[in-house]
């Protein structure tokens, strides 16, 4: 999660490069020529949120709150519609790995599990796929998306409609996240890596939302 900090966001357009990972292939054969840049960029301009990791299987409204300060905009109303459902949320998250990647190979996804876990928000007025997996995304940061507005939009073509499940849809629009990620998976690898020695710690997952963000913010 993040919240804005006061300084002008990066987009894929600016010109400032460090030069040292290769380029970032989107969709439409968008390239982000220095994604290191872009990230860095964002590191800079935004304050990331974390959640308690000694908590991996638990939900409540602590977890909440935390996506509201994200930007998640979850109602009074929709946190209690949300919190009849931890049961089952908190089910499905004992069956995934703190530790579970969307880096990982596609046999090593909890692809069943993750749907669960989608499924247990489905029904719920005024809560679609962003504020779920704002929620969710702390709990599970190498493994689920924020699937915002700028993430579906990026995704449509992922989208199997209506006549889908909600579990269904949010599954498929992953599992396009996903390809993208492992078209890109040395760049956005080694990005996450140089980060790290600059004391930055993001999963491939956030670091791939924070691209398709920068090329939103060029459009």
């Amino acid at each position: 999660m993040f919240r804005r900090c006061s300084q002008t966001c990066p987009t894929a357009g600016d010109v400032v490069t460090t030069g040292s990972v290769r380029p970032v292939v989107l969709r439409n054969n968008v390239r982000i020529e220095d994604p290191l840049r872009v990230v860095l960029g964002y590191l800079e301009a935004w304050r990331f949120e974390v959640s308690d990791p000694s908590r991996p299987a638990s939900f409540d409204e602590s977890d909440l709150r935390l996506a509201n300060r994200g930007g998640a905009r979850i109602s009074a109303a929709e946190i209690a519609a949300i919190l009849e459902r931890r049961r089952a949320i908190e089910q499905a998250l004992r069956g995934i790995a703190s530790s579970a990647s969307l880096a990982a190979r596609q046999d090593a996804v909890p692809w069943p599990t993750l749907t669960r876990l989608f499924d247990a928000f489905a029904d719920i007025r005024g809560v679609g796929f962003s504020k779920m997996t704002k929620a969710l995304h702390p709990k599970r940061p190498a493994l689920i998306p924020m699937l915002d507005s700028v993430v579906q939009a990026y995704l449509q073509d992922d989208d199997l409609g209506a006549q889908a499940s909600f579990g269904e849809r949010a599954l498929a629009l992953v599992r396009g996240y996903k390809r993208d990620l492992d078209r890109n998976s040395a760049a956005v690898r080694a990005v996450r890596q140089e980060i790290a020695t600059r004391g930055h710690a993001l999963t491939e997952v956030r670091i791939l939302d924070l691209l398709i963000w920068s090329v939103q913010a060029a459009a």
